[in-house]
């Protein structure tokens, strides 16, 4: 296996990738994000940036459990700062080019934590609004961010889908089969409490990580990406994924509004699973929009443009009322 490179510029898997997005996202090495590292707990947290320190928000982009840093910022990162908005995007824990510390068995537990510090990080160097974006799995982890985060941190959440894995349905429907869903989640959850939550495991086993693009070129290429979709992952850090309860229930979410910009040519998180849980937030507003003909990792057109617009407009919205 070859060794996986510090940045991002002397990796090739994101290039190849690019190729099947539409001309203007793609990048070169003039247009690239600046790279950065931010230690965090020992860990060595890979950062794509697009700085803009006259711009008037800051939108943080969160990848899922098939995707990096990398590729939000292709699809987002690139196009908000074009349009003026400061962008960061942040690898997690096992994820991108981020070193995780010798020894450590990270859990989804930190990936909630490194976000909420991550935050903390951000607003300390400056106190412009901020809005935090989560693909897939990410939409989810930024509800559990905006849960547990100091009131006032997010100005907005976007997800391009809301899963919460405790509800058997979400499980069934976005696992790599019914007996997965069934028989391995429960055993996951069990096993992270024992020795064996050290154990390796291939998310392409666990997930439908089939459905990640509606391209078959690109799902290939995000496949053999030992730092996206082709990544495994530790028994902990499924177990705790899967039964990860937020610091507030949806009944009593009233942080921040949230917009949900759902593919409508997804194959693996469909918009009647994202549904039931946004419809129990009530004491914030909920938006949805769909992005037409694109699929779960979108590559399509309308449907990017689409993502570009719904996402800038909802940070203009909300973050002048912060400003305000």
């Amino acid at each position: 296996m070859s060794r996986t490179p510090a940045y991002y510029r002397d990796q090739p898997d994101w290039r190849e990738l690019q190729q099947f997005l539409p001309a203007r996202l793609r990048l070169s090495d003039a247009t690239a994000p600046v790279e950065q590292f931010w230690d965090w707990r020992g860990h060595r947290v890979h950062l794509d940036r697009y700085p803009a320190p006259c711009a008037r928000a800051k939108v943080v982009l969160h990848h899922g459990v098939g995707t990096n840093g990398r590729q939000m910022s292709l699809i987002l990162g690139a196009p908000l700062a074009a349009r003026g908005f400061e962008t960061v995007a942040p690898d997690n824990l096992g994820y991108g080019l981020t070193q995780v510390r010798p020894g450590a068995t990270p859990s989804y537990d930190d990936w909630v934590d490194l976000v909420v510090d991550l935050l903390a990080h951000e607003r300390a160097r400056d106190d412009r609004p901020i809005v935090l974006f989560g693909l897939s799995a990410g939409g989810m982890l930024a509800y559990h961010v905006a849960a547990k985060a100091p009131r006032g941190t997010l100005a907005g959440i976007v997800g391009m889908a809301f899963l919460d894995q405790r509800s058997r349905r979400v499980r069934d429907e976005t696992a790599h089969s019914r007996l997965t869903a069934r028989v391995g989640g429960p055993l996951m959850v069990g096993l992270a409490k024992t020795p064996a939550a050290t154990l390796r495991y291939p998310m392409r086993l666990a997930s439908r990580m089939s459905a990640l693009a509606n391209d078959p070129g690109a799902q290939s290429v995000l496949m053999k990406d030992r730092t996206s979709a082709g990544n495994w992952v530790s028994v902990r850090f499924l177990g705790r994924y899967l039964s990860h309860a937020p610091a507030v229930e949806p009944e009593d979410f009233d942080r921040c509004p949230i917009l949900l910009t759902q593919p409508a040519a997804d194959r693996w998180t469909p918009l009647h699973l994202s549904a039931p849980f946004l419809s129990r937030i009530t004491m914030s507003p909920v938006e949805i929009v769909p992005l037409d003909n694109a699929g779960h990792y979108p590559l399509e057109e309308p449907g990017l443009t689409q993502l570009q617009d719904a996402v800038a407009d909802f940070v203009d919205a909300h973050s002048a009322s912060k400003l305000a």
